[in-house]
């Protein structure tokens, strides 16, 4: 996912390059999270400001005095640590963030809260400093869960491939793994195998599917000369073919490095809490040094120092750490009790801004599978006897089209006739003996070879149907005519009411596909699609979408095939269909779960709730620093009124407490049109 940020300074811009999170794990933030937290519990209970408000006393024992300095410190060092790293590496970038913020807080609420210990006076701030660091740990840990890691989808690529190949050695077949096939090896791939390579066929006719790679939803025929992919599947016909490609050099590497180089391409959305942050640290850091300086400057130290410290309590980003990661949270659970995941947590944020849904076709707005369109019965039949004798042919067959035509039968109750001398007609179809007349059931090119005349309105209604893009199936009992059958990719009837639903929210759609113009053009109008784009190669769909970016338009990329994983990754959100490729849902934002194309208008609506959310909790996790920091820093003293840092840091714990609710209102609210 992508998106361009905006920076109100000139070193602003240059925090897209800069991870915070760089060298992180959320197991590292879980753990520190889980044993600060076991800590925290007796800071909080033998703190002096806690006890007074709980009117709680705690068992008493040599040394319980020290409890806080002891365990705060173990808190400070264990848990602190990884922001203190950080805020390092934040200064050396000379951008400094949130985790600067954070580190100057807790190090300063650490000294100075030692050197009251050492001192003997006052009130140290241990109580503050343990759940700062605890609840920052939190916050931090659900932040990196919602964004997982960028390699997962090169893994899935690579599965597509099998870890060995039988090769032809001498005449016979000798199974070698796939890193030893050499240019020029001829390999065997049998009846529903994965082809391994690159390479043409050498020897054998078959279909293969290719849907996985092209995206066409046709099997496409392969005989001698026919050039085939690695990772596609064969169909029932065993296939000689001779490597052309491999390695680095084959197709499917081809698209794993444009999903690489999607996703290192894309730059980092800026949030808007390290933005908060970054004001909020510069506003913090130099109130606090003005605040230093005129107390001293008025010859109170000790007075200084403790000005100082509230100054930075007050304006350290408690509240800050969960306004957006809490709203994230609650966010993708309502997400998935409404029918889809969200895999990365700035995919759902982008979703308020998209302009236009780009659908793939094949397995998203359609079924991916062959159904029937219609039936063309010849004078003196009826669709189901037509449907009948094509669907006996095929009892046995497993090509797609056959499936289509047997299941369809079923589906009408249509009791099957047997067939007898069943034979594939390689590239045209089959025939077999049914009820003792030779039946025939294929390609519309039959016709001509077998010389069956066929009139005028059906010719024209079956060259309407092709026109479409539509699959047209001929059937011929003893050398008669006796009907044609149209078959087609089903439309997803959901798909229809997502674009209705979509247009309705003012948002423009689209449709890629590597199927032909006249398949596109038919889909797209069945839908009302504004715009689509046929015949597009798998490298080409990246280059679409950003085709669409370079118009100004924010693009969702909608898909469930090997092949959308690039373009999944360059756009701007990237949602893909759940009984997809594994491929498909890691390159993906999100994923919806029901392969249901109507959760996407939701996917918007939650966007722009979550978003208003987000910019409420900002408000409420900083807001109250423009009275409190004032106060903290002693601009009212001379009236008596003075902000104490455990008073200071309570303000901050209710900013916490109001994030929270908050947040929490964000389940209420529904996601129904």
């Amino acid at each position: 996912m992508k998106t361009t940020g905006t920076g109100a300074h000139a070193g602003h811009g240059r925090m897209d390059d800069f991870n915070k999170h760089a060298g992180h794990s959320a197991e590292a933030f879980r753990r520190k999270f889980l044993v600060c937290l076991v800590l925290t519990i007796p800071v909080l209970l033998y703190s002096e400001t806690v006890q007074s408000l709980l009117g709680y006393v705690p068992p008493s024992f040599p040394g319980a005095v020290y409890v806080p300095l002891v365990l705060s410190s173990v808190i400070f060092f264990y848990g602190g640590w990884i922001f203190l790293v950080s805020a390092v590496r934040e200064l050396r970038a000379k951008l400094p963030g949130m985790m600067t913020l954070i580190s100057l807080a807790i190090s300063v609420a650490y000294l100075y809260s030692v050197s009251i210990v050492l001192i003997g006076e006052g009130q140290t701030l241990f109580w503050e400093l343990a759940t700062l660091i605890t609840i920052m740990l939190l916050g931090h840990w659900l932040e990196m869960r919602a964004v997982s890691g960028a390699q997962s989808a090169l893994k899935e690529l690579s599965k597509l491939l099998p870890d060995e190949a039988e090769v032809i050695r001498d005449g016979k077949p000798v199974r070698i793994p796939l890193s030893e096939v050499r240019v020029g090896d001829v390999v065997l791939v049998k009846p529903g195998g994965n082809i391994p390579t690159d390479g043409a066929v050498s020897e054998g006719i078959s279909d293969v599917n290719e849907a996985i790679v092209t995206g066409e939803s046709k099997p496409v025929p392969k005989r001698e000369g026919s050039a085939v992919i690695a990772g596609t599947t064969n169909g029932d016909g065993a296939l000689r073919i001779r490597v052309t490609r491999i390695g680095e050099e084959t197709f499917l590497a081809g698209v794993m490095r444009l999903v690489a180089e999607a996703q290192s391409s894309k730059s980092r959305l800026q949030m808007l809490s390290d933005r908060a942050a970054y004001y909020l640290t510069i506003i913090a850091i130099a109130a606090g040094g003005a605040t230093l300086a005129a107390w001293l400057g008025a010859g109170e130290p000790a007075f200084a120092v403790e000005r100082m410290v509230t100054v930075l309590v007050i304006a350290c980003p408690h509240a800050l750490g969960l306004a957006i990661p809490l709203v994230a949270s609650i966010s993708t659970t309502k997400a998935a009790r409404n029918g889809f995941l969200v895999k990365q947590r700035l995919a759902l944020e982008a979703a308020r801004r998209i302009d236009v849904v780009l659908f793939d076709k094949t397995g998203t707005l359609t079924k991916g599978e062959f159904g029937i369109d219609a039936i063309l019965p010849a004078d003196r039949e009826d669709e189901a006897s037509v449907l009948r004798y094509a669907a006996s042919v095929n009892a046995t067959s497993e090509h797609p089209l056959a499936h289509a035509m047997v299941e369809e039968a079923r589906r009408r109750n249509i009791e099957l006739s047997s067939a007898s001398g069943f034979r594939r007609l390689p590239g045209k179809g089959a025939e077999a003996e049914i009820e003792g007349v030779r039946t025939v059931v294929g390609s519309p090119v039959l016709l001509e070879e077998e010389r069956v005349a066929v009139d005028e309105e059906r010719r024209s209604r079956m060259d309407e149907r092709s026109a479409q893009g539509k699959t047209v199936v001929v059937v011929t009992r003893g050398g008669a005519f006796i009907g044609a059958i149209a078959l087609a990719d089903v439309i997803r009837e959901e798909s229809r009411e997502a674009v209705r639903a979509l247009r309705d929210l003012g948002i423009r759609t689209a449709m890629i596909t590597g199927d032909a113009e006249d398949v596109a053009k038919w889909v797209a109008g069945e839908l009302g699609i504004d715009e689509y784009f046929a015949k597009v190669l798998p490298e080409q769909k990246s280059e679409k979408v950003k085709l669409l970016q370079a118009k100004g338009q924010r693009v969702a990329m909608v898909g469930d095939g090997v092949n959308d994983a690039p373009a999944l990754t360059q756009a701007d959100l990237g949602i893909a269909i759940g009984a997809g490729t594994n491929v498909a849902v890691e390159s993906a934002g999100i994923i919806l779960v029901k392969n249901d194309p109507r959760d996407i208008p939701k996917i918007i609506k939650l966007s722009k709730l979550t978003y208003v959310k987000m910019i409420q909790n900002l408000f409420w996790a900083t807001g109250y620093n423009v009275v409190a920091i004032p106060l903290a820093a002693g601009v009212l003293a001379f009236k008596g009124v003075l902000l104490q840092p455990a008073l200071a840091a309570l303000f901050m714990s209710l900013s916490t407490v109001i994030v929270a609710v908050n947040a929490m209102l964000l389940r209420r609210t529904s996601l129904e049109a």
